[in-house]
């Protein structure tokens, strides 16, 4: 019961950290050096399970897709994640998994055995809201890549589930991959009305890239080019 009782504490503090580090340092960060125009952002889960799915250009993505909801919300919240990276060291370790908050993923599932999507069944099945990146990572700034099919085998084995697509702008060139200096830069988001299974993975996919492209094609033409 003692352990229990002092393993329920330490959750709570760890909640309470993530809170403080979001409303201390995130949102502020965000609201000075990165002038986010949020679109349609009423379409957002407010409870799990659910999906948030979106494109991925830099590791803003995630700050960014987390302060899009309330505080109260962000205990629910876990965004995938290359294991590899991010348990790679103590420090960003910890820092990934109790102030992120986090899900590692495997990348390659087959060194490693059992079933990749385990971890987000299980997160789901405990009514989180589950951010996935369906590039699998980080690409060029502002060039969105191949989807991998991992959603929809996510979404074959839940059709119940929804799948709500998020297109950002922005954030490659703010914090582009191998850069570690935030240049601050005006970015998008544009959040699309919940997708669910089709049933089939094809037309599953096809319903995904579509829905990208539409959110896109909402924003101006971009500046930079």
């Amino acid at each position: 019961m003692a352990d229990l009782c002092r393993s329920g504490v330490v959750a709570q503090l760890i909640t309470l950290l993530r809170q403080l580090v979001f409303l201390l340092v995130v949102q502020p960060c965000l609201a000075l050096l990165i002038g986010l125009n949020v679109r349609h952002g009423e379409r957002l889960p407010r409870h799990g399970p659910a999906l948030l799915v979106a494109n991925h250009n830099s590791h803003l993505d995630v700050f960014v897709l987390m302060s899009l909801f309330p505080l109260r919300l962000l205990p629910q919240l876990r965004a995938v994640a290359a294991a590899d990276y991010f348990l790679s060291h103590p420090l960003l370790a910890w820092f990934s998994l109790h102030v992120v908050g986090i899900l590692p993923i495997q990348r390659r599932p087959r060194a490693h055995g059992g079933d990749p999507l385990a971890p987000i069944e299980t997160a789901l099945a405990q009514g989180r809201i589950v951010i996935l990146f369906p590039e699998g990572s980080r690409g060029d700034p502002e060039v969105m890549g191949p989807l991998r099919s991992g959603i929809a085998h996510l979404l074959q084995r839940h059709p119940q589930l929804q799948a709500t697509p998020v297109f950002l702008r922005g954030l490659g060139k703010a914090l582009p991959r191998g850069e570690a200096l935030l240049v601050p830069f005006f970015c998008d988001v544009v959040v699309g009305e919940p997708l669910q299974w089709p049933g089939e993975r094809q037309g599953c996919m096809e319903q995904l890239q579509n829905a990208f492209t539409g959110l896109a094609s909402e924003l101006d033409p971009q500046p930079w080019r």
